[in-house]
């Protein structure tokens, strides 16, 4: 079974998070079915969700899907949720049942035995951090390697891009002075920047700071599903020049040119996405990146156990055996460690 690196995962955010080490009823993600996908390594996010969220879309008569943007969080409130989240993951490497991901030696550990699989925290937004990024350092130190700006809403360093179908990624301005601040502090660190959910003026204002691969974790091709999460021409353009990656999303919605959340998708729309942008910047620049447990997937894939069906898929769009083990591994493996060697 070939061995798998997945970019985005929500799961320590769950309500039944205290069951991944053992196996859960439900969700998408744990750490026996991991195993039985061949899953030896993953990005975790902590994401601290709003106060209130809106599900239901706003009503429009011109046929467009807009969700109402969620609103801003305090920077305490953040801080809490997502040390809390934090302290999940490091109990279960404490237990022995991963291990936190800080180094490339790590991550080639997990690949190559059959031990506990690397597990890289991720903050999906840096509410928790705060402008003054005073507690940037200690995050460092406790393990974080991969942070996001922003979700889908505005904070104190950029503006997120909202859910939007048909939409461009154009969405607002760019990164603020602290935004700026931030993602050139993640460099000299070595905490690889994410840019998912972020909207083009700040994805434009990090690629021109030049710090490093540009990496998209759980994305997908805008020509072919126009929704306002996905990435325009221009924009893979800039992350096969740069050296980086996009991670292509599992979610229904980012994937079907009518952005329904509909789980009878076929893997097949998966497969697409990676042949377009393969097609564009190549194989070398496309990862996965499922968005396990924060978005409606296909029921023909199920949940992590069935990887080893996009694995399939992929192969059946075309990709040779040497292009298959660079998605499911090495491409993340590179970015990784290039944004690591700060």
């Amino acid at each position: 079974m070939i061995a798998v690196f997945d970019g985005h995962n929500d799961a320590l955010t769950r309500e039944d998070h205290r069951l991944i080490a053992g196996g859960r009823p439900g969700g998408h993600l744990d750490l026996p079915r991991m195993r039985a996908g061949g899953v030896r390594g993953g990005i975790f996010s902590v994401f601290t969700p709003s106060p209130t969220e809106n599900s239901i879309p706003v009503p429009r008569d011109d046929g467009v899907l807009e969700y109402e943007l969620a609103p801003p969080i305090e920077t305490g409130r953040a801080a809490a949720h997502a040390a809390a989240a934090a302290g999940r993951l490091f109990a279960l490497a404490r237990q022995g049942q991963v291990r936190v991901a800080r180094s490339v030696g790590d991550l080639d550990a997990a690949h190559g035995d059959e031990g506990p699989p690397a597990a890289v925290l991720h903050l999906e937004g840096a509410e928790a951090i705060g402008p003054s990024l005073e507690s940037l350092e200690l995050w460092y130190q406790a393990g974080l390697r991969s942070l996001g700006p922003v979700w889908s809403r505005a904070n104190a360093f950029a503006h997120g891009v909202p859910f939007v179908s048909p939409s461009l990624p154009d969405t607002g301005p760019g990164l603020t002075a602290a935004g700026h601040e931030l993602v050139a502090r993640c460099r000299e660190l070595g905490i690889m920047v994410d840019l998912s959910h972020l909207n083009e003026a700040g994805f434009w204002d990090v690629a021109r700071a030049e710090l490093g691969p540009l990496v998209a974790s759980h994305s997908a091709a805008h020509r072919l599903c126009a929704t306002s999460r996905n990435l325009t021409d221009a924009q893979l353009d800039e992350i096969g020049s740069s050296g980086g990656l996009v991670g292509v999303v599992f979610a229904c919605a980012f994937l079907r040119p009518d952005f329904a959340e509909d789980p009878d998708t076929p893997l097949a729309l998966i497969a697409r996405h990676a042949s377009y942008i393969a097609e564009r910047i190549g194989a070398e620049h496309v990862a996965l990146g499922s968005d396990f447990d924060g978005a409606t997937i296909p029921a023909e894939l199920g949940d992590v156990a069935g990887i080893p069906r996009v694995v399939d898929a992929l192969a059946q769009a075309g990709f040779s055996d040497r292009e298959l083990a660079a998605i499911a591994w090495s491409n993340w493996r590179r970015v990784l460690a290039a944004w690591w060697s700060a």
